[in-house]
């Protein structure tokens, strides 16, 4: 086993909830800046941990590359250094190579990389395509599993020993697997190597299991909406206070993910007609999400309601 590396800056900072905000669009489609610094404003008053701006609840795939910057740059201003700002990339090497560098040029403390467009080169095609961006970019990545990036435990290994990737974060659900992962990476560089995160869509309903198979930090998509639910399962779940975390469960999260089960791309749609419901227009999704059921925003309206409750 080597010596356990030092965490970098980005790394030690990510103890909290974690913030994905929405990106506002305008009637005309456009992005909505102003609005945004809106929405990003009343999140932070909350406390979040760090913001997480385009990624894939700010439909990251929607944006062209001057506006992901413009989205990039206007998180990092009102984070103004009290919180890092991590952004999405994507699509294949060259194309994330470039939203990487336009990340930096606007600010960013780091990168969550999203899987490499459609195309499956395997576990050697996976070294390669996140080794070059890291190479590439001035800032730390966050390695995202899902899609078609399903990465075996030994590909993690190699890829830890880089000293810009610094991060996990899983969208598979497989837990034997992320158990394998972290235990890996732990025997051959250390428990400090990597900080790993639950990013499964609503991710309070796995989080528990997560935290046992050595992943204690998750992504809140609820955040955006309704903080005070979010902040509350949070609180009990650092605290062990284990009765709140069920009650919240079973009476607001397990209702919601069963709504948005009801509809394709309701984990991001649904979260923006939530924060539309809270008060700020955010406008549309963009294509290729279109906009839930008006039935299914009501039932949203009414589970807001009833966590709520359960928080008196």
């Amino acid at each position: 086993m080597t010596a356990p590396r030092t965490h970098t800056r980005l790394a030690d900072r990510l103890d909290g909830l974690l913030f994905f905000p929405v990106t506002a669009f305008g009637p005309d489609g456009s992005v909505d800046l102003d609005t945004y610094r809106l929405h990003l404003k009343a999140r932070l008053a909350a406390g979040p941990a760090a913001i997480f701006a385009a990624c894939g609840t700010g439909e990251f795939v929607s944006l062209g590359l001057d506006e992901y910057a413009a989205v990039v740059r206007v998180a990092v201003e009102e984070a103004a250094g009290r919180v890092p700002v991590i952004s999405g990339t994507g699509y294949g090497t060259a194309l994330a190579t470039e939203y990487a560098r336009a990340a930096a040029a606007a600010g960013a403390d780091g990168l969550l990389v999203l899987p490499p467009y459609l195309a499956d080169g395997g576990q050697a095609g996976l070294l390669a395509h996140y080794r070059a961006l890291a190479d590439r970019s001035d800032l730390d990545l966050i390695l995202y599993q899902r899609d078609n990036a399903v990465f075996t435990p030994q590909t993690v290994v190699e890829l830890a020993g880089h000293p810009r990737i610094v991060g996990f974060k899983d969208g598979r659900g497989d837990l034997d697997l992320i158990r394998r992962i972290v235990g890996a990476v732990r025997d051959r560089h250390g428990p400090e190597a990597l900080v790993y995160f639950n990013g499964l869509a609503t991710a309070e309903m796995t989080q528990l299991p997560y935290r046992a198979a050595g992943v204690p930090h998750y992504s809140s998509a609820v955040f955006c909406f309704a903080p005070d639910i979010a902040l509350a399962f949070y609180r009990a779940y650092r605290t062990g206070d284990d009765a709140t975390c069920e009650r919240l469960l079973d009476g607001f999260y397990r209702p919601y993910v069963e709504l948005r089960g009801q509809g394709p791309g309701y984990a991001v749609c649904l979260v923006k007609a939530g924060v539309r419901l809270e008060g700020l227009d955010v406008g549309p999704v963009r294509a290729p999400l279109s906009e839930p059921a008006p039935e299914h925003v009501q039932r949203l309206a009414e589970l807001i309601a009833a966590g709520r409750e359960l928080l008196s």
